[in-house]
């Protein structure tokens, strides 16, 4: 294996100064790493410019593309990998990535991920996937009705590339999660994604639903899902292995589903009611 993956590496920031080091660090053996920042006002541009990453700035103007879409046009290879600013990648998930990106009929990656809540790493419960390495060639990003949905913002909500050409490899090594901002932001950035599903749920909106993965097609369907959830993640996916944070765990993303529901009812009583 040649020693730089031939792959461009794309983190998410604002105001990310306690992450960004080590996601552009964990990334050092591909060909370019860009940091695409929107606005932050603390250090987040120097460290990731000290940590080696070339630095763009995205100023969104309320509409497509968004921040991952608007990414693609700043790189220079055909495979991209995305990381949030508080993930990043082991060496053995590297090694992974770069035997894949040389597979001629591979378009996307998906990756398993190692979750750190509340200074513990869960290996129980709900487990997540993400799709988060794509073809520029062969997948694209949606473009769901959300322009609209109050208090969304520049990034794309929860979705995934759709891929047009060649197949999804689903990867055995874990990406690293560990958000050390606090349960502030956690609740913030929940608020906020509950918004926007809220509405792609209320709008039946067939791009977002198509872009989800197929346990997401189904879970929304779910009735009395906080409940179902959480038995789910705690009891029967053994999250009571992981002591109180997988506890806490549990009844966070069960509250999450709980906004989602309440709010969806919220947006069907006001269009009843014809506030709409």
């Amino acid at each position: 294996m040649n020693s730089t993956i031939p792959a461009s590496v794309v983190i998410l920031t604002k105001n990310e100064e306690l992450h960004v080091s080590r996601a552009v660090s964990s990334a050092s053996a591909f060909d370019e790493v860009v940091v695409v920042d929107s606005a932050s006002t603390d250090q987040t541009r120097e460290l990731a410019t000290a940590a080696g990453a070339r630095v763009e700035e995205f100023i969104w103007d309320g509409a497509y593309p968004k921040k991952k879409e608007w990414a693609l046009q700043l790189v220079r290879n055909d495979w991209v990998i995305y990381l949030d600013a508080d993930e990043f990648l082991s060496a053995p998930l590297v090694n992974e990535i770069g035997e894949i990106v040389r597979d001629e009929d591979a378009s996307a990656i998906e990756v398993p991920l190692a979750y750190r809540w509340l200074g513990k790493t869960l290996r129980h419960g709900h487990r997540v996937k993400k799709r988060i390495g794509m073809r520029r060639s062969r997948c694209e990003w949606p473009r769901p009705d959300d322009l609209s949905v109050k208090n969304m913002w520049e990034v794309e909500g929860h979705y995934q590339p759709i891929v047009l050409q060649g197949k999804v490899v689903a990867l055995t090594e874990k990406l690293g999660h560990d958000d050390q901002d606090g349960l502030y932001d956690y609740f913030a950035r929940h608020n906020r994604y509950s918004d926007w599903e809220a509405a792609m749920i209320d709008k039946r909106d067939a791009a977002s639903h198509r872009s989800r993965s197929r346990m997401g097609r189904i879970a929304v369907t779910i009735p009395f899902k906080p409940v179902v959830f959480f038995l789910y993640s705690y009891v029967a996916r053994l999250g009571f292995l992981d002591g109180r944070q997988g506890l806490d765990y549990a009844l966070a993303l069960a509250f999450y589903y709980w906004q989602i529901g309440a709010k969806v009812r919220e947006l069907r009583s006001m269009t009843a009611a014809g506030q709409q």
